[in-house]
């Protein structure tokens, strides 16, 4: 059904270690790129989707990502809601290049014809070199 698909629009995203990500040049906020999401249904009273799309990272390469979540509501509307994903990345800008998979938190604010995503990239050794947050939409196919 239609209203199961989502495309998704990335995005910004925004580095907290400003002068680490100038060092790493990892300082590219603009992140534009596509994807697609899929509603599964409800989970452990929660929203589950599946998700995979394509942009450009904060270190100027091409990622490709690819996330299964769950997003719980936070008030009756559902407007507000908090949940994980786990995620799986390939860019030669994290993990040295190397494919991985990582559990990110998701916060999402929904509208009636776009999706707010925010999620955090925390600073770990090996993986990650600045903590980021990203910004991306989700719009609902109807």
């Amino acid at each position: 059904m239609a209203s199961d698909w989502g495309v998704n629009v990335y995005g910004l995203s925004y580095h907290w270690d400003r002068e680490a990500a100038r060092k790493y040049d990892w300082d590219n906020e603009f992140n534009p790129g596509l994807g697609i999401r899929y509603q599964l249904g409800s989970w452990l009273k929660a929203n589950a989707f599946v998700e995979s799309g394509i942009y450009r990272d904060s270190g100027r390469n091409t990622a490709v990502y690819g996330a299964a979540a769950l997003l719980w509501p936070l008030d009756d509307a559902k407007r507000f809601n908090l949940g994980a994903a786990l995620t799986a990345f390939h860019s030669d800008t994290y993990n040295k290049g190397d494919p991985f998979m990582a559990p990110l938190p998701l916060l999402a604010l929904r509208f009636d014809k776009v999706v707010v995503n925010l999620t955090h990239f925390p600073e770990v050794k090996g993986f990650n070199k600045v903590n980021t947050t990203a910004m991306y939409f989700t719009f609902p196919l109807r």
